[in-house]
């Protein structure tokens, strides 16, 4: 007897799973797991709720979209190749678990705790027993095969890489509408329905567009474009990254003074290689936000205030210098940090200059237009997606709000000096 269960979503509504089906019963189980479940403690945006207060969903929710936009282009492709339906247990697989190794706010952690999340899931997925034992029950070598796709050096020259890790994918499909819906930035919905409807496959095998979807590729790309400049490079995001940051460097840089850890978070931080399988499970946001909070009220300076910057969103400043030449840039921080001493922060710590590029839209060749005769480049058929191609530099001053009136005045003088 065949059970069905029913995850209501907001973005793709009644996500219906059917055990009668072995394919949905395998995502059923390792839905189940402990390591799965984790995700639920992991949030999507990291610290971006910081900024948009209904940024909370979780990996765990996004996974679930991801399977979801994943089944629907599978059932496409069967339509243009009935062969296709060889991949199935990969593609489900890989699409549920790619997020399975995020460590404590997501895409924080990779910069705070040199963290790998694609290692971390290849790794959970192939060794990992409660994982591996469920995916070899229905193909002994789906952990290889999985594990295989999160690997970021391989070529894009097979569908289900293209589906799984390319700049056009499931992952970023559900995301994007996902995280435009949940932090209320709605610049234009992707139409997803209409890009899958275009999905063919090319003669040399990997997954193509028909003509009639590069319009909705292009929406999709702006849209994608618009959120990194607003929503994940924004400046309210950087700042507690670099808060985030600074907390670790003071961890590190003092570790003879007595700070409270558990085992799991302490290996996370001093010895990322002799984290096992039980510290990456106990290592969620819950965990890290109750050290943040143990350390705002016990901990030693400045370490405590950092802390306490954080976890009451008493955040430092920063303004963009964009602008500015290098030099110009440089002075802007000699005066900040000159500042800082003066008014008793520690300048290395609560202050400094945060660069970010945004990298544009990459192709790799991974999607490209076949209109049953011809075969070309996303770039090459569509001027706007040419655009969208190119990287965007920025750079910002960090530093306390006490000076805040110091530091503008002082970029406001650079700036008109510099344009006598």
């Amino acid at each position: 007897m065949s059970i069905k269960r029913i995850f209501h979503d907001p973005i793709h509504k009644e996500i219906v799973f059917d055990s009668g089906k072995p394919e949905e019963l395998m995502i059923m189980e390792l839905i189940d797991t402990v390591a799965f479940q984790r995700l639920r403690r992991i949030k999507q945006l990291g610290a971006a709720s910081l900024l948009f207060h209904g940024a909370e969903s979780s990996r765990f929710t996004h996974s679930i979209g991801v399977f979801c936009i994943a089944r629907k282009i599978y059932q496409r492709l069967i339509e243009s190749k009935s062969s296709f339906c060889d991949n199935k247990f990969v593609l489900y697989g890989a699409a549920l678990l790619h997020d399975l190794g995020h460590g404590p706010l997501s895409h924080t952690s990779e910069a705070i705790f040199d963290h790998n999340h694609e290692q971390w899931s290849q790794n959970l997925v192939e060794n990992y027993s409660p994982i591996n034992s469920i995916l070899k029950k229905y193909d002994k070598e789906l952990p290889r095969k999985i594990g295989e796709l999160f690997q970021t050096k391989q070529l894009f020259s097979h569908p289900l890489k293209t589906l799984i890790s390319s700049e056009i994918d499931c992952d970023r499909l559900d995301y994007l509408l996902r995280d435009s819906y949940n932090t209320g930035t709605k610049y234009g919905l992707v139409d997803l329905e209409r890009i899958i409807s275009a999905l063919t496959f090319s003669p040399d095998g990997n997954i193509a567009i028909k003509p009639k979807g590069v319009l909705a590729i292009e929406h999709f790309l702006v849209l994608r474009n618009l959120m990194y400049r607003t929503i994940y490079n924004h400046r309210i995001n950087e700042i507690s990254t670099w808060i985030l940051e600074k907390i670790i460097y003071t961890i590190k840089n003092n570790f003879e003074k007595k700070i409270w850890f558990d085992k799991s978070l302490y290996n996370l931080i001093f010895s990322s290689s002799k984290v096992d399988f039980d510290d990456f499970i106990r290592n969620d946001d819950v965990t890290f936000y109750y050290h943040l909070i143990r350390w705002k009220d016990e901990s030693f300076e400045p370490l405590s205030t950092l802390c306490k910057m954080f976890i009451d969103r008493d955040l430092l400043k920063a303004s963009d210098i964009s602008f500015l030449t290098k030099i110009d840039r440089l002075k802007i921080l000699a005066f900040a940090r000159k500042s800082c001493e003066t008014n008793n922060y520690a300048s290395e710590i609560f202050c400094g200059i945060k660069e970010r590029s945004f990298k544009g839209f990459e192709s790799n060749n991974a999607l490209k237009i076949w209109d049953g005769t011809y075969q070309s480049s996303l770039e090459n058929s569509s001027s706007l997606i040419k655009t969208l191609m190119k990287s965007q530099e920025s750079s910002f001053i960090i530093y306390p709000d006490l000076i805040k009136n110091e530091i503008k005045n002082e970029i406001s003088l650079i700036r008109n000096n510099s344009s006598v």
